[in-house]
């Protein structure tokens, strides 16, 4: 949906989310149980926190999963064979 505005400024698209709520996909998978969400039509930023509801992504939450990640993939990395 393209963003338009109206004669008084509102954007439509946000109009949908006060009307319908937000429609929210998945924009990074930071582990498997914690992601980050954007609605496709405000481009409202949400993660999943400690407690498994979602909440505004914040500069700290940002800096957080960035870290977390981070250490996550460093973990599940695949460690080289050896050969004995």
């Amino acid at each position: 949906m393209k963003k338009a505005f109206s004669n008084y400024g509102i954007k439509l698209s946000s109009v949908f989310c006060n009307l319908f709520g937000h429609h929210y996909a998945v924009s990074k998978k930071v582990t498997l149980h914690i992601k980050e969400y954007k609605c496709i039509h405000c481009n409202k930023q949400v993660t999943t926190d400690v407690s498994g509801s979602l909440s505004a992504l914040t500069p700290e939450l940002q800096d957080i999963n960035d870290t977390l990640e981070n250490l996550y993939q460093k973990r599940h990395r695949a460690a080289p064979q050896q050969v004995a």
